[in-house]
C-alpha cells in the first residue's frame, strides 16, 4: 500500500521526497520539528496487518504524520512480532535519517512493546532496545512510544 496522510489521502510522490517538501514547507513557517517513527501490528484470523507511523510533533503546535500499512500472512510468536515491527521502524528510519540529519531534526523510534514483565510484548524488550540504540537512535517504550501504541495502531486496520 502507499503511504498517506491521517485523512487517508494516498502520498504520490516518493516519501522521502514528500518527507523532504514538509520539513522545507515547516522550516518556512518557522516551525521547530522532531520525529517519531513506530510500528504496531494486528492478527486477524490468518494475517497480520502492519502500520508504520512516521509522527511529526511541531514544537508548542500539534504535529502531523504519513503512514503505511502492509499485510503478510506469515506466522509470529509475539516475540518475533514486535522485533519485525521494530525491524519495519528501523528501516523506515534508516531510509529517512539523511534527511533528518541535514535539517537537524531529532529522531526517536517507538517500540510497542511494554516495560512491565508482566505483558508478552516485554520477552522482545531487551532484543529491541539493543537494536534500536545499536542502530544509533534513540529508544521510546510504552508508556512513552505513542508512535506505535498510539498513531500506528490508530491506522491498522
Amino acid at each position: 500500500m502507499p503511504w498517506r496522510k491521517l485523512d487517508g489521502t494516498e502520498i504520490l510522490i516518493p516519501i522521502m521526497d514528500e518527507v523532504e517538501n514538509a520539513i522545507l514547507r515547516e522550516e518556512l513557517k518557522g516551525s521547530r520539528l522532531k520525529v517519531c517513527i513506530g510500528t504496531d501490528s494486528q492478527v486477524k484470523h490468518n494475517i497480520v496487518e502492519f502500520a508504520t507511523a512516521v509522527v511529526f510533533i511541531r514544537e508548542k503546535s500539534g504535529g502531523f504524520m504519513y503512514f503505511n500499512n502492509f499485510i503478510t500472512k506469515n506466522h509470529f510468536s509475539i516475540k518475533e512480532r514486535m522485533i519485525h515491527e521494530v525491524s519495519k521502524s528501523i528501516e523506515i528510519a534508516y531510509a529517512l535519517c539523511p534527511i533528518f540529519d541535514a535539517h537537524k531534526i531529532e529522531l526517536e523510534v517507538h517500540a510497542d512493546i511494554n516495560t512491565d514483565p508482566q505483558f508478552k510484548s516485554n520477552d522482545a524488550l531487551k532484543e529491541a532496545m539493543g537494536y534500536i540504540i545499536g542502530m544509533g537512535y534513540t529508544f521510546k517504550a510504552k508508556p512513552e512510544a505513542f508512535a506505535s501504541s498510539c498513531c500506528a495502531n490508530k491506522v491498522v486496520q
